[in-house]
């Protein structure tokens, strides 16, 4: 199976300028050529301490943890472009792991990862699955249903409620006019809000209690209207939702509110694909322009870049291990790269063995690459990252801290989940932004 394949991050360098003022053209006459020579060394020296002070740093993020792949799941039917796995998905327990594509089916497992590298078949590793009547390309599990309540968004623009215990569809609504729903989520206060981004443009909200009806509200980001890719509410709590578009930005609403956007993320080249919270503080986008970005929540600055992963033009999958400050996504070059939220390149990057060709409808062969990820929020010293590949591999791969990431999270020096800072608190307080029920 595939192997880990390190890369080392280039060096950073500090650069001092010394100014003479007016007294460089005296300076000039009275200093040496062995002066001049002596000072490129100094500085040589000083710059090669520096980096490597910097590099060491890198390095000791890059020790903080240990991956080895856990398992490969597959599938009968391996190249087969019916099997792209689109969407994975972890119970807030973590407990339960459910998955979804172009197969037309949700995938339930439940089964622990063994110590040993598995190599199984989705007929014999899934507990059970349950057909739908279109491909989805958007899973989310409904807050408070126990486990028992999954939604899904599909490509005739429906979303749908599941009860996993009947294996049945409990709640239906078609607020999309048959355009294609790429994405869909709950919020976390109560009453819940649905919402859902699609094709035509807008985000709906709704109502999951009420499954006919008009919506609660319909938000058109993009004068163009542009399709909607990704949608996500606050899972830190509030009535923030941000939501991803294909005319290259990123928008927060406050979904009570939503005439106008509460603030634009404006940076990537290409359209916006995916849209994860981090912190209180601060947000990740994914762009088809190839880079990862973090934002500052108050005043939409750019914190850092990730560049690394191969990302032009499909969905490759965004995740965010909150405890960890680890940041997944997949990779067209069928890899999955790994960022520690403080550097801008990878500190792991998961090669996969060479896949079979995955043939587009025009019998075109695509190549291979990653089209979902997700962390299993396990805790405290351990974590897990799921690929879902292009031939409907599923391929779990298990973190383990090392005692440099214990020793740091001890001691306080981990950038983990902050409180808001000042400036949220005071939005919090003038009811702008953020503002819980």
């Amino acid at each position: 199976m595939g192997a880990f394949n390190w890369s080392r991050a280039p060096k950073i360098s500090n650069h001092t300028t010394i100014f003479f003022s007016s007294y460089g053209w005296e300076m000039k006459n009275l200093f040496s050529e062995d002066f001049h020579q002596t000072r490129e060394v100094q500085n040589q020296t000083q710059q090669e301490i520096e980096n490597t002070g910097v590099e060491n740093e890198q390095e000791r993020a890059r020790c903080e943890w240990d991956f080895k792949l856990s398992a490969a799941v597959s599938s009968s039917t391996t190249g087969a472009v019916s099997d792209v796995l689109g969407v994975i998905e972890v119970d807030p327990s973590d407990s339960i792991v459910a998955t979804s594509g172009i197969a037309r089916k949700i995938r339930i497992y439940t089964s622990e990862s063994s110590e040993e590298t598995l190599l199984l078949d989705h007929a014999t590793a899934c507990d059970y699955y349950i057909c739908t009547p279109a491909k989805l390309s958007s899973l989310r599990w409904r807050p408070g249903s126990g486990q028992r309540v999954i939604g899904s968004g599909d490509y005739d623009g429906v979303v749908t409620e599941y009860d996993l215990e009947r294996r049945v569809p409990i709640f239906e609504r078609d607020e999309h006019g048959g355009r294609r729903v790429w994405s869909m989520d709950y919020s976390h206060c109560d009453p819940v809000v649905g919402a859902s981004g699609s094709d035509d443009g807008t985000m709906k909200l709704w109502d999951p209690r009420c499954d006919d009806g008009n919506c609660v509200a319909t938000v058109q980001p993009s004068l163009s209207r542009s399709p909607v890719c990704c949608v996500e509410f606050n899972p830190f709590g509030g009535t923030l939702i941000a939501v991803g578009c294909a005319d290259k930005r990123a928008y927060g609403y406050d979904f009570r509110m939503t005439r106008e956007p509460l603030i634009v993320f404006d940076g990537h080249l290409k359209a916006v694909s995916y849209v994860r919270f981090l912190d209180m503080n601060t947000i990740i986008s994914a762009g088809t322009d190839g880079c990862l970005k973090l934002w500052d929540l108050q005043d939409s600055h750019v914190i850092r870049t990730y560049r690394g992963h191969v990302n032009n033009r499909r969905f490759v999958g965004l995740s965010v291990w909150k405890s960890g400050g680890l940041i997944g996504c997949g990779s067209e070059s069928n890899q999955v790269f790994v960022y520690d939220k403080r550097w801008g390149e990878p500190i792991w990057v998961h090669g996969l063995e060479p896949l079979e060709p995955v043939m587009s409808r025009a019998g075109l062969d695509e190549g291979g690459w990653i089209s979902s990820v997700c962390w299993r929020q396990v805790g405290e010293g351990q974590c897990s990252l799921i690929a879902g590949r292009s031939d409907g591999v599923l391929q779990p791969s298990i973190g383990y801290a090392t005692p440099q990431f214990k020793t740091r999270q001890r001691i306080g020096q981990l950038p983990n989940a902050k409180g808001p800072t000042s400036a949220t608190k005071k939005l919090q307080n003038s009811g702008q932004v953020l503002s819980g029920k």
